[in-house]
């Protein structure tokens, strides 16, 4: 049986997800990866493995308890468990709260936190039975504040955050450690000026990944960068006065606050 260490990546059909997964196959890891697209995640697969790693890829949506046990059960029964689980997949749209329709928050909210607790069901019990193991979320500087048109997104992220961090200190000493992944912008489409315009401190998608891994890597608690946009809203823009807050983000958005 192969002593590499074992990882899962889900949402990682393209993006932060695919490359995540590319990365760690350079290491000569093996990689079991998720994602609801399949011809993508066969893609996917097939990079992990030019990049020198083994690849279970496992066609399904987070969002569904049942196919998250099955795809878990395959993965103990091929490897044995997992090392590091990275909660990925996540989705987010662009809502302004004028126009609210709760089914696009309900859909978010269901990926972005409802995935991650399915997934934290299945693997923690066997990190804390072996005693080890990493958990890794995707969350986002967007967690910091509400932002506009962002309602959603923001929203699912900081309560992303919260629940590791609860998740974190309920596991002291158990030997499972909890990573909490708060990026800035990383380029993950076509690059487009229109794609990346409104974006600062935008960062290109392999330096981006290997910022998150060296943070998993070291273990930890929060992971948060690139440092000039990660200060700014980690420590100023989520301490300014709710009434500074409105007025500087309602300029920043071109709307006239009242």
């Amino acid at each position: 049986m192969s002593s590499m260490p074992r990882a899962l990546v889900t949402g990682a059909t393209s993006g932060l997800g695919r490359e995540m997964a590319r990365q760690l196959g350079g290491r000569g890891w093996r990689v079991a990866i998720t994602g609801r697209r399949e011809a993508e995640l066969a893609e996917t697969a097939r990079r992990v493995e030019s990049a020198g790693g083994e690849c279970l890829p496992l066609v399904g949506s987070v969002t569904e308890p049942e196919v998250v046990r099955r795809h878990y059960a395959v993965i103990r029964e091929k490897w044995g468990g997992l090392d590091w689980a990275i909660l990925n997949a996540g989705v987010g749209d662009s809502v302004d709260a004028r126009k609210l329709v709760a089914e696009t928050y309900h859909r978010v909210f269901a990926t972005n936190v409802g995935g991650a607790v399915n997934w934290l069901e299945a693997v923690l019990p066997g990190m804390i039975e072996a005693g080890s193991g990493t958990v890794a979320g995707i969350s986002s500087l967007a967690a910091s504040r509400g932002l506009p048109g962002a309602g959603a997104y923001s929203a699912s992220k900081a309560a992303l955050s919260t629940l590791l961090e609860s998740t974190r200190v309920d596991l002291l000493g158990t030997g499972v450690d909890v990573v909490i992944v708060c990026p800035g912008f990383i380029r993950n489409g076509s690059g487009s000026p229109d794609e990346d315009k409104g974006k600062p401190f935008l960062m290109e998608l392999e330096d981006g990944v290997r910022h998150i891994l060296a943070g998993i890597d070291r273990k930890k608690r929060v992971v948060h960068f690139p440092w000039q946009l990660s200060y700014l809203m980690r420590y100023v823009v989520h301490n300014l006065p709710d009434s500074a807050y409105d007025w500087l983000i309602s300029k920043a958005a071109g709307r006239r606050p009242k």
